[in-house]
């Protein structure tokens, strides 16, 4: 007889994973390359595939009703304390200081956030799910990533594959991001700004898709080569449109850099720095994201909560709560005593984190470009083993509300850029 579960059962917060039977589904067509982000997806996975990994084609896992109804409280209250964690941060210039945010665009994010705290479109955050319980890694308010394996990826495998058993884990995903979109403040077009590289491709063109759905008018711009400035000093576009309203594949940190590098990183001249100045040289990045009539998703008040080093500081004011691993900005003898994680504040894509146990013998690392970057270190709490996956549930943020899930696998203890998403499933 199968085992009864209680709803107050930790095991209904284990991730169990399903094998759909081999017909051969994996020689045959299942995306529609008609559809321009999906042909993009196509093309940067090397085929019609959502796993790098052939022996993962036909694979799958589940988590039950009881477990998304955690992950929903979980999103929400979380969203709430980082929310409520960046507030104290900007009231706090000690504490921002931390952030390694050059201090000429501190008024800058003031303002963002005095302005346009409501103005957040989305974000996701990455959790450890299992018997133990739920436990937040970090809360990527400027990232692009996963939206649209999560919102129509996984749904067109579980239907290839005939995955049947439940329910997608984000069947809302594209409807709450149209609302969002269709809610925003956005008047004429919006340019899509994205990197030249094969995965930002299909995020641009998947989430062109879903504002146009929302009645926006969008443009795609690959790189800044094509960008010039015209007569008033704004910065346009190839067709000489002013550049006013933006989405960006591109991390806010990724335009800091180009601060930093102007600036030699010389203190005076960071603090000093001029974010408005039209330039003889072609517009850079820098040059657009920061002028006070450009108005960017996601705000760049976002710096804030997707930085590490929020973590210390949501431990410093939510101090043992459930869904917090415990954070600091200094190795404390607890987390040797018990394992901890070391990260770059500024990180992204899983680069440059190192994992140590008790003893404090390194487990495993990462390597990475964010080296250079001071670090915070959050107590050891391992990923869970699901036959040999170390599997990450991930949650999205519309609005400020959960809007479903994905599951990031690895057979190392990190999820990269390179792990792989499995379809996820939701059962009773």
């Amino acid at each position: 007889m199968p085992k009864i579960l209680k709803l107050d059962d930790p095991a209904l917060f284990n991730l169990q994973i399903r094998h759909v039977p081999n017909k051969g589904q994996a020689s045959r067509a299942w995306l529609n390359i008609a559809n321009p982000a999906e042909e993009a997806f196509v093309d940067m996975m090397g085929g019609h595939k959502l796993a790098s990994r052939p022996e993962d084609d036909y694979k799958y896992m589940v988590i039950t009703e009881t477990a998304e109804r955690e992950l929903k409280r979980a999103t929400n209250e979380l969203h709430a304390l980082f929310m409520h964690a960046t507030d104290y941060v900007l009231q706090n210039e000690d504490l921002l200081s931390s952030f390694n945010i050059p201090s000429a665009l501190w008024p800058k994010i003031h303002q963002s956030w005095d302005n346009r705290r409501n103005q957040m479109i989305t974000g996701r955050f990455d959790f450890s799910l299992s018997a133990k319980g739920i436990k937040v890694y970090e809360y990527n308010c400027d990232s692009a990533s996963c939206y649209m394996e999560a919102g129509i990826i996984q749904e067109k495998w579980a239907e290839h594959y005939g995955a049947t058993e439940g329910e997608g884990s984000a069947t809302e995903l594209v409807d709450e991001l149209i609302e969002a979109w269709s809610n925003s403040a956005v008047k004429g077009v919006i340019h899509i700004m994205q990197d030249t590289d094969l995965e930002e491709n299909y995020h641009a063109l998947f989430m062109k898709r879903t504002m146009e759905k929302a009645g926006l008018n969008c443009k795609v711009i690959k790189g800044v080569s094509s960008l010039r400035w015209d007569q008033d000093g704004d910065v346009v576009d190839a067709d000489g449109i002013k550049i006013r309203w933006v989405w960006k594949t591109w991390a806010w940190e990724t335009a800091l850099d180009q601060i930093r590098a102007e600036c030699d990183d010389d203190e005076q001249r960071l603090r000093d720095y001029q974010t408005d100045m039209p330039r003889s040289e072609a517009p850079r990045l820098v040059d657009v994201l920061l002028r006070k009539d450009v108005m960017v998703y996601e705000p760049l008040w976002t710096l804030i909560p997707s930085n590490k080093a929020i973590l210390p500081v949501l431990w410093m004011l939510f101090p043992d709560h459930p869904y917090l691993l415990e954070s600091s900005f200094e190795l404390s003898d607890a987390l040797k005593t018990n394992g901890y994680v070391s990260k770059p504040i500024a990180g992204r894509c899983g680069f440059n984190i190192s994992l140590y146990d008790g003893k404090d013998a390194l487990m495993e690392e990462t390597a990475g470009r964010f080296s250079h970057q001071d670090q915070i270190f959050q107590a050891l709490w391992k990923l869970p083993d699901i036959e040999g996956y170390r599997s990450q549930v991930c949650t999205f943020s519309v609005a400020g509300h959960y809007a479903g899930s994905c599951l990031r696998v690895d057979p190392s203890l990190v999820i990269t850029k390179d792990s792989d998403l499995m379809t996820l499933r939701v059962i009773e």
